[in-house]
């Protein structure tokens, strides 16, 4: 059992900044691909961000492309999602997920590769 606990959600203006944390339970936190997803009011939950656990490997959504970059502490057990010029069109919750059998990182768009998911943090961006 892996649980997951994000973190760092707030309300910000556009432009401004925000980094989210995500504290992973587990032993082999490292050997796990780790994304962070969001989900806005009426709206299904949509991909940000994955990271590959051989290598690190980035990916992500093109509306956060050079905006967001998603890393990881493993020796923290903790994955972060730096989020900067934050648009009203990122409000959203935030949630993270961890995949612990290993898929290819083409694959870690998908929300059902996922076996762990957090309770979300919210973050709103306004105008």
């Amino acid at each position: 059992q892996v649980q997951l606990v994000e973190s760092g959600g707030g309300s910000v203006q556009a432009g401004g900044s925000l980094r989210l944390s995500c504290a992973a339970s587990g032993r082999t936190f490292s050997r796990y691909n780790m994304g962070w997803f969001r989900q806005a009011p009426g709206k299904e939950r949509d991909f940000v961000a994955a990271i590959h656990w051989i290598g690190d490997t980035t990916y992500y959504a093109d509306s956060v492309k050079d905006r967001f970059t998603i890393s990881r502490v493993n020796h923290k057990n903790t994955l972060y999602l730096q989020m900067n010029n934050l648009k009203p069109e990122d409000t959203a919750v935030y949630y993270c997920a961890a995949d612990v059998d290993g898929h290819y990182v083409y694959t870690l768009r998908t929300s059902h590769v996922y076996d762990y998911w957090g309770q979300g943090t919210q973050v709103t961006v306004s105008s």
